[in-house]
């Protein structure tokens, strides 16, 4: 099937993944009266006295925007605001279907940091929490970190974390089947952008001992100054032995390879030179750095990828309905490392030990009894983390 064009003859029929539905009856003037004036003024006034009743008298308690300036959509780069929209609407839909989320996109015409940061600010009161979508490194980072700093709701990039998230969830499942330990693993991560950096940070949490992370140029090294400051950061906690090299001299004695990278950069030979039982998660879109193919006839003992053509999809699907309901049913001020951590475990629980092989690591990302165990997962978390609000 020729996805791309059936996508855009469907695109076309649908004309939009998403609308505006009422939940009230507004049939007669009694109706009228209640959800609408003169009726309506009192809930306002209720809220002038305590903004927290908003989240108990609107449905700000539901609702989360896919926010986006559409510099790096996908694996189509900075193509603007408006035509990342198809993607922000397709993950609004996925919030709805999966999570009950209401949520609808944000296109922002804008690339400058502070006026994103604003602009989103401005708008905050109308949400319970936030997913920060497809903005390009390193001003992703400032963002989210200011808007979890300076707001008491969720923010959540999901580039970044949703990423983190999945890819640990497979590995989990995906070692118990070599048969090794993250501590005793050599980790290879090709790309050093918002999710390389961000997958790099979760593993390391999770007790990955030796990573090496790597962007164009190569090995990322602790003393480069080309590298920019959130590269500089990561340097600090990887590679200890201060390797320099390509990516094909990193993969040389790898146990697994994550790619979040660009298509067709990893040769058969380098998966060749991965250890015994290596683990290859090539997950650019919509090209991988590898062909599945090409990674099994190099010896790849378990690939996972970020498409649906595929065995094992690795994709952030599995996580942001259920991260999201989780974390706005326990009412948290934020996401913490804590809550990402019991969504990943919670992904993996999904599959028995008598399901687990190496073509099914993963749920199907339309299972929904595992975006019910992500929710429940995470909204045990935040309440275990006290970071509910009271």
């Amino acid at each position: 099937m020729n996805y791309k064009e059936k996508s855009l003859q469907s695109h076309k029929e649908w004309r939009g993944k998403i609308e505006t539905r009422a939940r009230v009856p507004v049939e007669s003037k009694e109706d009228l009266s209640v959800a609408y004036t003169p009726g309506v003024a009192e809930p306002c006034l209720s809220i002038k006295e305590d903004v927290n009743k908003s989240f108990e008298l609107t449905r700000r308690w539901n609702t989360v925007p896919v926010i986006t300036d559409g510099t790096a959509v996908l694996g189509l780069g900075d193509i603007g605001p408006e035509a990342g929209l198809p993607v922000m609407e397709g993950k609004s839909a996925l919030f709805k279907v999966f999570g009950d989320v209401d949520s609808y996109p944000l296109c922002i015409r804008s690339k400058d940091t502070e006026e994103i940061i604003k602009t989103i600010k401005l708008f905050a009161g109308s949400w319970g929490g936030i997913n920060l979508e497809d903005i390009s490194a390193p001003r992703c980072f400032e963002i989210e970190t200011r808007l979890k700093e300076e707001l008491d709701i969720p923010v959540f990039h999901d580039d970044q974390h949703g990423t983190a998230i999945v890819t640990l969830a497979a590995l989990i499942n995906a070692l118990k089947l070599v048969n090794k330990k993250i501590d005793d693993i050599k980790i290879v991560i090709n790309g050093a952008g918002a999710a390389g950096i961000s997958i790099c940070k979760f593993l390391l949490n999770y007790g990955a001992k030796n990573v090496l992370i790597c962007d164009r140029a190569g090995i990322i090294c602790e003393g480069d100054e080309t590298l920019n400051p959130a590269q500089k950061e990561i340097a600090k906690l990887t590679n200890h032995n201060h390797i320099k090299g390509l990516l094909k001299d990193a993969m040389v004695g790898a146990d697994v390879f994550i790619g979040v990278s660009g298509p067709n950069c990893v040769s058969k030979e380098m998966v060749a030179s991965m250890n015994e039982k290596s683990i290859v998660f090539p997950l650019a879109n919509p090209v991988p750095e590898i062909n599945p193919m090409d990674a099994k006839d190099a010896g790849a003992y378990i690939i996972g990828t970020g498409s649906s053509e595929y065995a094992n999809q690795i994709n952030n699907v599995l996580v942001f309905p259920g991260l999201f309901r989780g974390a706005i049913d326990a009412r948290a001020r934020t996401i913490n490392t804590e809550m990402m951590v019991a969504a990943s475990e919670g992904i993996a629980s999904c599959v028995s030990e008598k399901e687990l092989n190496r073509d099914f690591i993963l749920p199907y990302p339309y299972d929904r009894k595992a975006h019910q165990c992500v929710a429940r997962s995470v909204k045990e978390a935040a309440i275990r983390t006290g970071v509910v609000k009271d």
